[in-house]
């Protein structure tokens, strides 16, 4: 994966190239590429988004570090493999428990009580993120009653319930871009169902109690002027600190790995073919 701005992402003699403000020109070796991040202050020309069609370089919009995801390229995202393999999973009762139980072991360090079912361990889930709630208040030293959010009442919100729902907000971003640079489906969950971000909020729940929401404490503790502002700029830092990006896709292999299912091979037919590079032109740095 490869993030990119501040320039435009056009072709040049058959290569992909990003050219900055001083006409500096870096290839972008799409033949080792998955994916390609564009963040805010990139254009992209027709024939940029033709080519890396044409490779299978999916290519995500993205606000900064990935606080928001504003839309995807298809070709080369999904794999039919993959999408069957998650589909798979979620389908069968007692492979989701698996992936369920190993999202829990996950999340709290400890294993999920037995013979639970999905809808009852999604019970105890809620009762100990309420818990993590009253902590993180008594840590930070502020009123907390309860979650509480509706887009359509945003006003109507408390300034800590505001900076919580714009911290989840960011990690979404982050998590879906995640999830379709590795080629599955943001829709397919396990403990959410019947959303189209359902296994967003499935993954995004996994990391929001060691990333977003305690930042989202400690900035509404701190009284700011511009909480919405204030929390997006830290989880953008944040973000870019931890490499977020990068250790969320190998969490969610673990965890749809528990199931004890082995992911299928891709069919030949299905994987996109790779243009190669043009005589004469080295391989390009990474910008990230």
């Amino acid at each position: 994966m490869l993030f990119l701005r501040y320039g435009r992402l056009d072709v040049e003699d058959g290569a992909l190239v990003l050219v900055d403000e001083q006409g500096t020109r870096m290839q972008i070796p799409l033949g080792g590429l998955a994916c390609l991040l564009l963040e805010p202050g990139t254009t992209v020309t027709h024939a940029a988004v033709a080519l890396a069609a044409d490779c299978g370089t999916l290519l995500l919009w993205i606000g900064e570090s990935g606080v928001r995801l504003y839309s995807a390229g298809q070709p080369g995202g999904a794999r039919a493999d993959r999408l069957l393999y998650q589909a798979n999973l979620a389908l069968d009762d007692s492979l989701r428990l698996k992936v369920v139980r190993a999202m829990y072991r996950f999340r709290f360090g400890e294993e999920s009580p037995q013979k639970r079912s999905v809808e009852q361990l999604r019970g105890i889930e809620g009762v100990r993120v309420k818990a993590l709630y009253k902590l993180l208040a008594a840590r930070y030293h502020v009123s907390w009653g309860k979650r509480s959010y509706d887009p359509r009442e945003w006003d109507a919100a408390d300034p800590l319930n505001k900076a919580v729902s714009v911290a989840n907000h960011c990690l979404y971003g982050v998590c879906e871009a995640a999830i379709l640079a590795a080629g599955y489906a943001p829709a397919i969950g396990f403990i959410h169902t019947g959303k189209p971000l359902s296994f967003v909020y499935d993954i995004a729940d996994l990391f929001k109690f060691d990333t977003v929401i305690p930042a989202a404490f400690q900035i509404a503790a701190k009284q700011s002027q511009d909480i919405a502002r204030d929390v997006r700029l830290r989880c953008r830092d944040m973000f870019r600190e931890q490499r977020l990006l990068r250790r969320i896709i190998p969490v969610m292999e673990e965890v749809l790995a528990a199931a004890g299912e082995s992911l299928p091979p891709p069919h030949p037919e299905a994987m996109p073919v790779a243009i190669p590079e043009k005589e004469g032109l080295g391989d390009a740095g990474h910008r990230n």
